[in-house]
């Protein structure tokens, strides 16, 4: 299996008023290409710095990470930048829609930096929005959507360009336990039938529980790799 993500003996420290925060100490961690992770844990455990550390959204203070083949501890920062644009979806919590932009609009975004065609865009976002159970609702924007509805287009903009990974933070932390459950099962389902490779964060027990392969975080470590079978 090609591999998607790797990282070694990877270490993460914060410097708070001269006092060291240790989040991450020596993880040893790799994702192959078309997996579909958890990262588990208490509040506290490393989860979302792991995440932000792949992502490139910050940098390790010890260790390597390679992602896609790159290895992005050693990139600048416009290169992370262009690293992040081509290869990496992300998820949030919140998720992080532009209010001023309509659901096509925001699903559009990614592809517009990439420097993809307007005819191109409109077509793969009016088909993604009607895969995902939006059809008819892409004139909308993000505050006449529901928390699910704007999840799923969360989603959405994460996949269209075809990365190597999403990453999702939390993303049914905000959402009914009905709604989560349908997220995640299109996530599922979007790991399936394309092949996308995700690596979501979670305390969320549902989450865990439905994911192929589980990776559990304690103090900064992993402790637990579980495969389902």
């Amino acid at each position: 299996m090609h591999e998607i993500v790797v990282c070694e003996r990877v270490s993460k420290a914060y410097h708070v008023n001269q006092i060291t925060v240790p989040a991450l100490h020596d993880v040893d961690f790799k994702i192959g290409e078309g997996e579909f992770v958890t990262l588990a844990g208490p509040s506290g455990s490393g989860k979302t710095t792991l995440l932000n550390l792949i992502g490139g959204l910050d940098q390790p203070s010890a260790g390597t990470i390679h992602l896609a083949g790159n290895r992005i501890d050693s990139l600048t920062p416009g290169e992370l930048a262009d690293l992040r644009l081509r290869q990496v979806g992300f998820v949030f919590q919140s998720y992080n829609l532009i209010p001023v932009l309509t659901a096509r609009e925001n699903v559009e975004l990614v592809m517009e930096l990439q420097g993809v065609a307007a005819n191109a865009r409109s077509t793969l976002s009016a088909q993604l929005l009607d895969q995902i159970g939006l059809a008819g609702l892409g004139d909308r924007q993000p505050a006449e959507l529901s928390g699910g509805q704007q999840q799923r287009v969360a989603v959405a903009r994460a996949i269209v360009s075809r990365p190597s990974i999403v990453l999702a933070d939390e993303p049914t932390a905000n959402l009914d336990s009905e709604t989560a459950r349908d997220l995640i099962r299109l996530m599922l389902s979007l790991n399936q039938k394309r092949g996308i490779t995700f690596l979501i964060s979670t305390h969320d027990l549902m989450v865990m529980e439905l994911a192929p392969r589980r990776v559990t975080l304690r103090d900064g470590r992993i402790v637990d790799n579980q495969v389902r079978s």
